[in-house]
């Protein structure tokens, strides 16, 4: 049996968990989702702990045992809690803003670019040079932030580019031909 899938999920103050015909349903403060289970994989409600079960030994159903555990934890953290993900723009003039509820990116091309928020994700500019994705489902907030970066992609001579928060981006030494050289 997984390890993961074994442990209990605590449900915390004003979540509800259901789980009828293979759907599992997490309602909370911040909205609902909702998810297929597939395999033989049963969840069970036990006051206020949910437990993932494996209704059979095999392997696959044991791989999908500590995923479906994890992906259920993270329903009921998103509707309690949120997630967050957050981005840094590096570069001289680059920024962002809102307009309205769509992010404005200038990031050194010649125009800026407009990205439109998709529903369930929010987006928020502290400052001109940080970006916060902000929703309830931690798959799609993920995405949303990697979308993002694809934008612009740090480089690795400079540095310049839009990255997670805390991202180490490896800084390559460039050329060096002519020094030296006679």
């Amino acid at each position: 049996m997984s390890r993961i899938g074994k442990k209990a999920i605590a449900v915390p103050a004003g979540v509800s968990v259901a789980f009828e015909h293979r759907v599992v349903t997490v309602k909370g403060p911040k909205g609902t989702l909702t998810r297929e289970i597939a395999g033989n994989i049963d969840v069970k409600t036990e006051g206020a702990e949910l437990h993932v079960v494996a209704l059979d030994e095999n392997k696959e159903t044991n791989a999908l045992h500590g995923l479906y555990r994890a992906l259920i934890a993270d329903m009921v953290k998103g509707v309690s809690e949120g997630f967050t993900k957050g981005l840094e723009i590096k570069g001289v003039g680059w920024r962002a803003a809102m307009n309205g509820n769509k992010l404005v990116l200038n990031v050194g091309f010649s125009h800026p670019v407009e990205v439109a928020q998709p529903e369930g994700i929010r987006f928020e500019v502290p400052t001109q040079t940080e970006i916060n994705v902000v929703g309830i489902d931690k798959i799609r907030v993920g995405q949303v932030a990697a979308d993002l970066r694809s934008v612009r992609v740090p480089e690795p001579y400079h540095g310049y580019g839009i990255r997670y928060k805390g991202e180490h981006v490896e800084h390559k030494e460039g050329k060096t031909s002519g020094k030296g050289k006679k």
